[in-house]
């Protein structure tokens, strides 16, 4: 039978010392501090947990736990029936079953080898008062599963979405694409020269009903279309390499290709002054425009053209044309009558007015 649970006292008596004479902070942190290893709040309370299991702290996990087991059947508040002269905290059903509390926390702090070990240090070192703390509570509140599991799974889940949504805005693209004169009349013609729409109306065993032939012909056509047109931006096709969970897995690739990227522009057009070549100028154009990878790209060919004829990689010459496309602007939104309307609406009845309905 496990020894019964008894209290063990803090050994402090800084209360008896001349305070007056030490200085404010030094006597802040006394005050502060308990004099005792066993802190309410922490572990088992001002309960020793060895003692509340009845072992020593060279006991083994076969010894706490066989204590335990005594201990949480004698406890037990739906099996427990106080003895003649039982001493400690069980003797009526509310204490048995705050002593089956503790007998449980404790068992919790002594089965798990990294608690244990925290739990044995602040034995030996009351004084360590807000590590103890930290220690506590860092357990307490860290998570069961393990945090790499957890971002990996939602890495993964992020992928996933981002996968389904893009196949989704493609599909959307190429819905929108067959629907445009020009790239549907385009597809029909090379249909028709390989002979697809041909096979679609095909008779005899395997004729098919009107909706079936034109179904299939407007698949055909979309993806014709697909193989045809390169989408670009942000409607084009979904690659795996642009997914987060590869992103990740390929950052170190990409930072080492930057760095080289980086020392060779250093080296090629700052130290020994070649001339841009044509990417090279397209990149400094994007720069200046401050527009993504993807949003460059969607531009067409004859824009970037025109970038380069203008000679848009030249800081002064960018300046120069950005005025004129904001003229431009100013001269279109002018001329425009919603715009006017707009104006208008602003300035007679726009926010900061107050008008009132007569009737």
């Amino acid at each position: 039978m496990a020894a019964p649970l008894t209290a063990r006292r803090g050994a402090g008596d800084a209360g008896g010392r001349r305070v007056l004479l030490l200085p404010p902070l030094l006597l802040a942190l006394l005050l502060a501090r308990p004099a005792g290893a066993l802190v309410e709040g922490l572990y088992c309370g001002t309960w020793d947990c060895y003692e509340v299991l009845g072992v020593s702290r060279a006991a083994s996990k076969a010894e706490i736990a066989r204590a335990y087991r005594q201990l949480a059947r004698r406890y037990h508040p739906d099996r427990y029936r106080p003895e003649p002269g039982d001493p400690g905290p069980g003797r009526t059903p509310q204490s048995a079953e705050e002593a089956f509390l503790l007998v449980a926390t404790a068992y919790e702090t002594l089965k798990d080898e990294e608690t244990r070990k925290d739990y044995d240090y602040m034995l030996d070192h009351p004084e360590e008062y807000y590590s103890h703390y930290y220690h506590y509570y860092r357990r307490r509140l860290a998570p069961r599963v393990d945090v790499r599991i957890v971002i990996l799974v939602s890495v993964c889940a992020i992928s996933v979405f981002q996968f389904f949504s893009w196949w989704n805005s493609y599909n959307k693209a190429i819905n929108y694409l067959a629907t445009v004169p020009k790239y549907r009349i385009q597809a029909m013609e090379i249909a028709k020269e390989q002979g697809l729409l041909r096979k679609a109306k095909e008779k005899g065993r395997n004729k098919k009903s009107k909706e079936e032939i034109r179904d299939e012909e407007e698949n055909i056509i979309k993806n014709i279309i697909k193989s045809k047109v390169d989408i670009k931006g942000g409607y084009q096709k979904p690659q795996i390499r642009d997914l987060l969970l590869f992103q990740i897995l390929l950052a170190p690739v990409h930072l080492c290709s930057y760095i080289v990227w980086y020392c060779r522009w250093v080296y090629n057009f700052n130290i020994k002054g070649k001339e841009y070549g044509e990417e090279e100028r397209l990149y400094l154009i994007r720069k200046s425009m401050k527009m993504s990878k993807s949003q460059f790209d969607s531009l067409e060919d004859h824009q970037k053209e025109t970038f380069l004829k203008r000679e848009l990689w030249i800081k002064e010459n960018y300046e120069v044309y950005k005025q004129e496309q904001e003229e431009e602007l100013k001269q279109k939104l002018a001329n425009n009558p919603r715009w006017k309307r707009y104006r208008r609406w602003m300035r007679n009845e726009g926010p900061g007015r107050l008008t009132f309905v007569d009737d």
